[in-house]
């Protein structure tokens, strides 16, 4: 172990500027010019601490992703720290619903919780270690990627290579909870697109001789969701509808997205077979389900356990108990824990409100999170 000859400092204000300037970059995973230029800052952040920098091109119409490299102490496999930089609210949220503000303890901002202040927090965690002039036990490698709101579906194989090269994956997804609980376990995720197609008519002159698309999918989104199964947390969720042309026109076709979440292995069979066996309510349209992304299920594992039990002592130094568990919301950590690797996530700030108009992070919570990720990079061996 290496013994520090300054302590690393820590400034909740000097945190709270890096996090401003990446979350007044608004980038939606559909805006490739805003998520790019969010890779532009990671790129000159993970410069500026002497990394070596690989960024590798978007595909499928998708933004870059960048990884930074930093050595350790210690040559070999080291620790992946692993998070996006996108976001869902869409370009326009910082000026109408959701501006960059602070009130009391709460910091609100698009992208601010859900991830954009945990992967900053990250970052300085590192700064702060290497400002004090000692070197990660491990090497460190930040892993920057650009779809994970949309379930990473153009960067899963590369997340899942750069991880096998890594002992130890950290994710700083936001903290759940009032105690800031860390992740060990994350439920799956499945997503489907339905498509109904129906019969076109004059909606005017002519409504009977048509078959109503949207009709019949809203009938469908009924039994979609009526399917879920909370007592075993299997649940179903319609989450973006889009259908006809014109008012006047029965519609031909409608499309719905699902997103189904499974606590458990059998679970994910039980979605597929229920996915799978829809079929028309009214017998002249028809149906049609397309598989898409899949989040694999994460289960704890003894040696992620044992990374905890680490970060869990550290955290009691810094003096607090965070806690753990498994969890909904998918996080790219669930390939990287489906892997074997052990991961641990939920190591962002604490606050509530992800994906929607209120979200923040506190204020509070920046340096203890700060403190228990420079730990992290200290020990970890």
């Amino acid at each position: 172990m290496n013994v520090p000859r300054n302590q690393p400092t820590y400034d909740a204000d000097e945190i709270l500027d890096g996090i401003r300037d990446w979350v007044t970059t608004e980038s939606p995973t559909v805006h490739i010019e805003g998520v790019n230029r969010m890779m532009d800052k990671a790129e000159a952040a993970m410069t500026r601490l002497g990394a070596s920098i690989e960024r590798l091109p978007g595909i499928d119409g998708y933004g870059d992703i960048v990884i930074g490299r930093i050595d350790g102490r210690q040559p070999g496999p080291g620790v992946l720290v692993l998070g996006h930089l996108d976001t869902v609210h869409m370009v326009g949220t910082l000026d109408d619903e959701l501006p960059f503000r602070r009130d009391g303890d709460r910091v609100y901002g698009p992208g601010i919780y859900d991830m954009k202040g945990g992967m900053f927090t990250a970052y300085y965690a590192l700064r702060q270690l290497l400002r004090a002039g000692e070197t990660p036990e491990l090497p460190v490698s930040f892993m920057f990627v650009s779809d994970e709101e949309v379930g990473s579906p153009s960067n899963r194989v590369r997340i899942e290579a750069v991880a096998k090269q890594h002992k130890y994956v950290l994710v700083p997804e936001p903290a759940k909870g009032e105690t800031g609980m860390l992740v060990t376990g994350r439920y799956a995720f499945l997503r489907f697109i339905v498509r109904v197609c129906g019969k076109p008519a004059h909606a005017g002159a002519q409504l009977t001789r048509g078959r109503s698309a949207i009709a019949e999918m809203a009938q469908q989104i009924l039994a979609i969701e009526a399917m879920t199964d909370r007592e075993r947390g299997i649940t179903y969720s319609v989450g973006v509808v889009e259908g006809g042309t014109f008012v006047n026109v029965v519609p031909i076709a409608c499309s719905a997205q699902v997103l189904c979440v499974a606590p458990f292995a059998e679970a994910m069979d039980e979605i597929r077979a229920n996915m799978a066996a829809l079929s028309p309510i009214n017998p002249e349209c028809t149906v049609d389900v397309e598989a898409g992304p899949v989040r694999p299920l994460f289960e704890p594992s003894e040696e992620t356990l044992a990374l905890y039990a680490e970060a869990e002592k550290i955290a009691g130094e810094i003096g607090f108990v965070p806690g753990h568990g498994s969890f909904g919301g998918g996080s790219d950590g669930n390939f990287t824990g489906a892997l074997g690797i052990p991961t641990l996530d939920g190591l962002g700030l604490m606050g509530d409100g992800a994906h929607t108009h209120e979200e923040h992070v506190l204020y509070s919570s920046l340096v203890p999170r700060a403190k228990l990720l420079t730990g992290l990079f200290r020990t970890l061996t």
